[in-house]
């Protein structure tokens, strides 16, 4: 039995534009959703709040995401320290507000699209391969303010520029592209991945549905634009993949495990691998009221225009119980699950699960029979500085040494699996809570949930692992 990684196998990490960048009144660019999403626990809070102002209040928040770690700034000296960990290649985002800062103009902003052609060109220059993801929770702010976000169709046809433009612009600098970041977790939090928070309980699944269906339209058009104007590109959708557990082999709870599974994990995968909706969807939109406005030619546009492959964000694993009490729910995961009592959790809540991530990974390859690609997995925790300036994240290590065993078995269970990308491969804003002190890099940055902070970069002991653990190619974890 074969179980080591392939040759050209992409070792990398991954981050997103608004979570790493800063500069976010520099060079021309708009404000977007992230601009307007204070830092701290009341981001959660927000993220599900009908009637989110979208305005920019400094007396009561802070903003992390405008200065972030300043790697729009710094990304030469960043891009330097991902080569010396020996890194195949590098997920980023392209803000939408730095190529269109309004979403709605005819010509790109020069100023946006020079920026990431330096970057891209730093990367080559250490023969790393950028992974671009086109929209990474980062929607123009006046798209959401004034369009109503991904309910307007509206929306497509400005997407579509947007994805022409900069696939016009890179076509000879990147051959690795996703559309949608975490498409299915509008689910959960609609507000950053779609613009809206829902008007009401009663018209959730209707103003969330119908705007999948225009991101589903869109994501079409990006990937025909895509093969028009870069034809050996790759393009991809990205999930957030979890399994979904039974608590126990009541067939009831088992019943319940896999109508919340197919919803999360394959209905957005569906319609952009198989280029069509499921047949159980029918059933939920029945259940939960749902009437899709669906134009001519929209499901002849998806079925033709499928992706190449699957990027999945990977951190935890989900148990389901049907019928669960408040105390039986756990607060930390993301998603509505009960505690499951074989796993143990990171600081934040998350429950620790590697043998998921090969579950995952073979269900979906099961599916779908496409290269599949981990673009997110790492892990969030507070760390220590020493006095000598060492930081010593030995849980760190264990995590991703667990995680990566497990890709290495997935590929051994016939899995076609592309690369694996530490998410947060360098200290970042965290996306669910705004926090700087939710660390996820294996390289330090001296910033912190006040403010303050010198923004000076240290190596972290996992920088030195994973530095090996590329350089083996996986043998040594």
């Amino acid at each position: 039995m074969n179980k080591k990684f392939p040759e050209g196998f992409l070792w990398g990490g991954a981050t997103a534009a608004n979570q790493i960048e800063g500069g976010w009144n520099e060079g021309n660019k708009g404000l977007s959703i992230a601009d307007v999403l204070p830092g701290g626990k009341e981001r959660l809070k927000l993220l599900k709040e009908p009637g989110f102002t979208f305005e920019i209040d400094k007396e009561k928040y802070n903003y992390p995401n405008h200065e972030a770690i300043d790697f729009y700034h710094r990304y030469k000296e960043d891009i330097a320290l991902f080569a010396e960990m020996g890194f195949k290649a590098f997920r980023m985002s392209i803000a939408w507000t730095r190529i269109f800062p309004n979403g709605t103009e005819s010509e790109p902003n020069e100023e946006g699209l020079a920026f990431y052609d330096r970057v891209f060109d730093e990367l080559h220059k250490y023969g790393i391969e950028p992974v671009v993801t086109i929209s990474h929770y980062e929607m123009p702010l006046h798209l959401a303010k004034e369009y109503g976000g991904w309910r307007n169709r509206e929306l497509v046809a400005l997407f579509e520029r947007y994805a022409r433009a900069i696939f016009e612009r890179y076509k000879e600098k990147v051959k690795y592209w996703m559309t949608f970041n975490e498409i299915n977790g509008a689910l959960h939090f609609p507000l950053m991945s779609m613009g809206f928070v829902p008007e009401s309980e009663e018209t959730k699944y209707q103003e969330l549905f119908q705007a999948f269906h225009h991101q589903f339209v869109a994501s079409s058009l990006a990937v025909k634009a895509c093969r028009e104007i870069i034809p050996d590109a790759k393009i991809g959708c990205m999930i957030l993949a979890a399994p979904v557990y039974p608590y126990d082999c009541n067939p009831e709870n088992v019943m319940h495990a896999l109508e919340e599974e197919r919803l999360l994990n394959f209905f957005c995968a569906d319609v952009q691998v198989r280029g069509e909706y499921p047949p159980f969807i029918q059933r939920v939109f029945d259940e939960r009221g749902v009437k899709l406005d669906i134009r001519e030619g929209d499901l002849e546009l998806i079925k033709e225009h499928t992706v190449d492959y699957i990027g999945l964000s990977y951190y935890m694993s989900v148990t389901q119980k049907k019928d669960k009490t408040d105390d039986e729910r756990i607060l930390g995961n993301v998603f509505d699950g009960v505690k499951n009592p074989f796993l143990k959790a990171s600081d934040w809540g998350w429950e620790i699960d590697p043998t998921g991530l090969r579950i995952i990974l073979n269900r979906l390859y099961d599916r779908y029979r496409v290269p599949l690609f981990i673009v997110e997995n790492g892990l969030g925790a507070y760390d220590k500085v020493e006095e000598d300036g060492s930081i010593h994240d030995d849980y760190r290590i264990d995590y991703l040494r667990r995680h990566i065993e497990a890709a290495r078995e997935a590929i051994a269970d016939g899995v076609d699996l592309l690369g694996y990308l530490v998410w947060g491969c360098i200290d970042l804003v965290s996306a669910s809570t705004g926090e700087f002190s939710k660390r996820y890099g294996l390289i330090y940055v001296d910033k912190h949930d006040d403010g303050s902070g010198t923004l000076e970069r240290k190596k972290k002991k996992s920088f030195y692992w994973y530095q090996n653990v590329i350089a083996t190619n996986g043998e040594q974890i």
